[in-house]
């Protein structure tokens, strides 16, 4: 789709010198999201990768957990009164036998780009049940996931090589996945940084790659609950983000078994939970109180 940026006329002062010139925007639009018929949620999005968006966000609410609960997604035509297809109405059919949460029927939630779901009632409502444990292994005999702090230091700049349409508009926020050996796995831009991940986690459930249980998460603002939960729900079990981590996400890492890194910038990072998947030197795992 090529409704990922939008050019507007912008008045430009620099200098006291005042010209008008044309600006390239990310685009910004609604999509509806429906689940076997029923409208679910709204989400404010960067058009594209909108069936990979809808996938992820439905692992994240616990009702697709593999390629085989996914029977189709397609975008909803008559949309609009004149019956025109807007491209942002998507139907999502679970496979036959797939047992749907009953929260997601009972609510309809709306989310936005900077607070994702807020129409969550309480912690309780918000803690899905995973399908897998965070398990470095997965049930096989590979030893456990383990980072090098250079090696997490690393990554933003990789995430940030990989931003195109950052670089032509300066408004997006970005997450990736990373080997566990640094190397790039797939890279996603969205004016919400949750839309970002489902979009991620959405493509590795459509290439029957969940769960990602020796991935690495980076997000390039915060990390808040809903992020963290996402990363659990994927079967993540290392979330990084270049931003502080709320206290909730904290809590849940700790809870799970999520390592959580936060303020990850240049050779510095707070490792708030997992820390054994992190190979910290003797002389820099002092606790300073």
């Amino acid at each position: 789709m090529g409704r990922v940026t939008e050019r507007r006329k912008v008045i430009r002062i620099r200098d006291g010198v005042v010209s008008t010139r044309p600006d390239t925007l990310v685009a910004e639009e609604p999509l509806e999201i429906r689940l076997n018929g029923k409208p679910l949620a709204i989400t404010m999005r960067t058009p594209g990768d909108d069936f990979a968006l809808a996938a992820g966000f439905l692992v994240s609410e616990g009702v697709l957990a593999e390629q085989s609960d996914l029977q189709n997604i397609v975008y909803c035509a008559g949309a609009t009164a004149d019956g025109s297809n807007t491209y942002n109405v998507v139907d999502v059919r679970t496979a036959p036998g797939v047992v749907i949460p009953d929260i997601t029927l009972e609510r309809n939630v709306y989310t936005t780009s900077s607070c994702g779901l807020c129409g969550k009632a309480s912690l309780d409502a918000v803690r899905t049940t995973a399908r897998w444990a965070i398990d470095d292994t997965h049930g096989g005999d590979a030893p456990p996931v383990r980072l090098d702090p250079e090696l997490l230091a690393s990554l933003p700049d990789r995430l940030r090589a990989a931003q195109r349409v950052f670089d032509r508009t300066g408004g997006l926020h970005a997450a990736a996945l990373f080997s566990e050996g640094g190397e790039l796995l797939d890279v996603r831009e969205d004016v919400g940084r949750h839309n970002a991940v489902d979009k991620l986690v959405g493509r590795a459930l459509q290439n029957g790659e969940l769960p990602l249980s020796r991935a690495v998460l980076l997000v390039s603002g915060r990390a808040s609950f809903e992020l963290a939960q996402k990363a659990v729900m994927a079967g993540i079990p290392v979330l990084a983000a270049v931003s502080a981590p709320s206290s909730l996400a904290v809590d849940l890492a700790a809870e799970t078994g999520l390592t959580l890194v936060g303020f990850l910038r240049g050779a510095s990072m707070n490792v708030y939970a997992g820390e054994h998947r992190v190979a910290l030197r003797a002389a820099t795992a002092v606790d300073q109180g």
